[in-house]
């Protein structure tokens, strides 16, 4: 019997099992894959995320950016110098999930990897997950498996609809100057946007749609994007990645459960940043089920349920509210892109306020009232 059952290795359910572990719980971490694993993912990362964890990221940090291009419909350019005091980081997902998941198990938590999740089921007082490497018995569950998982829904939770992203990383001996900017084209695909991001021997270059669109959608734009930088998409290879964007505050703790990460759908709905907010939830979430797990040891379950209900107050206060702005933005932005492009990019101004949103200096709302006074403000000529 373990106190609780993390599904998923990611930066969520990793970042939840450190926590937990530290606090002296007993955990134990499902994977279906073996690990490290690639991952598709730019791999960007705010430095915010150094104040929710009391070790060193540095050993993962790839490479540090701290200058954005950015072009409309790879025309009208411009660059962005982000102006903190840490600029944004870049890891490789499969090197920062493995080095996450090793801090976890420096603190006492257990690892089954290559074991997939088939089924749960609430016994009384705790769940029987059932996976294809027997059966496991827990107080609590954390569903911490990406937004294709299935813990979500084996565990009663409604389902949340997954998006798509196409991933092309190319080997690459960067120039100094190249290493430091990542970029962005915002026209070339609609209602969505390509980027590249460095790392320390490649690039990744990724795209999406943020409204509607599909993977078919992608790729044609993905390569046009990367011949654009003199690169040829042939030279690397090309991944599908799964995500799920905040689309409103829901409840994301049940019976002795909680969500984390995309099985949550906390991705910006308007840059698509991810693994800020898995991160924020695996703290959060280790936080919830701590207090629950001492609740009920002392016999206090309408306490206990209190503690797993405040998981989804502190992620409201912490993010979602915050992304209720970004999503009346990105409703603007991706609908009206060129003028959008004008108003919210093209301005020195909106540039350095947006490069300090992506590092945790701002947050949306801090730049919301005027950015959408701007936006509707030529909303009209567009529809």
């Amino acid at each position: 019997m373990f106190d609780c059952i993390v599904v998923g290795a990611g930066p969520a359910g990793s970042g939840a099992a450190y926590h937990l572990a530290r606090r002296g719980r007993s955990v134990l971490v499902l994977e279906q894959a073996t690990l490290p694993r690639y991952r598709p993912c730019a791999g960007g990362l705010s430095p915010q995320v150094a104040q929710w964890y009391d070790f060193s990221f540095e050993p993962v940090i790839s490479q540090r950016v701290d200058r954005v291009g950015f072009t409309y419909q790879l025309g009208d350019p411009v660059e962005a110098v982000i102006d903190t005091p840490e600029p944004l980081w870049m890891v490789k997902r499969d090197q920062f999930d493995e080095y996450l998941v090793q801090q976890a198990l420096k603190q006492g938590a257990e690892l089954k990897t290559g074991t997939t999740v088939t089924g749960a089921k609430f016994d009384k007082t705790h769940w029987r997950v059932e996976t294809s490497q027997g059966v496991y018995a827990a107080k609590s569950v954390l569903a911490a498996d990406g937004a294709k998982g299935v813990a979500a829904g084996l565990l009663g939770f409604r389902p949340r609809r997954a998006r798509t992203s196409l991933t092309l990383e190319l080997p690459l001996d960067l120039e100094p100057d190249q290493a430091r900017q990542s970029h962005f084209d915002f026209g070339l695909i609609k209602n969505g946007f390509v980027w590249v991001f460095p790392k320390a021997d490649r690039l990744t270059f990724n795209a999406t749609t943020m409204v509607g669109g599909s993977a078919k959608d992608l790729r044609s734009p993905l390569e046009d994007y990367i011949r654009h930088f003199g690169l040829n998409p042939d030279q690397g290879q090309l991944h599908t990645g799964a995500f799920t964007l905040w689309d409103g505050n829901r409840n994301l703790h049940g019976r002795h459960a909680l969500l984390l990460g995309d099985a949550a759908g906390l991705a910006d709905p308007f840059s698509l940043e991810g693994m800020r907010p898995a991160l924020l939830s695996g703290w959060r979430a280790a936080e919830a089920i701590d207090r629950a797990l001492t609740a009920s040891s002392h016999d206090n379950p309408s306490e206990a349920a209190q503690a797993l209900a405040a998981y989804t107050t502190q992620l409201r206060d912490d993010w979602g509210n915050d992304m209720v702005w970004a999503a009346r933005i990105a409703g603007l932005f991706y609908r009206i892109t060129p003028f959008g492009y004008q108003i919210g990019v093209k301005r020195p101004s909106a540039r350095a306020r947006m490069g300090k949103v992506l590092c945790g200096e701002l947050r949306y709302s801090d730049v919301a009232t005027r950015a959408i006074k701007l936006l509707t403000g030529k909303l009209a000529p567009w529809q």
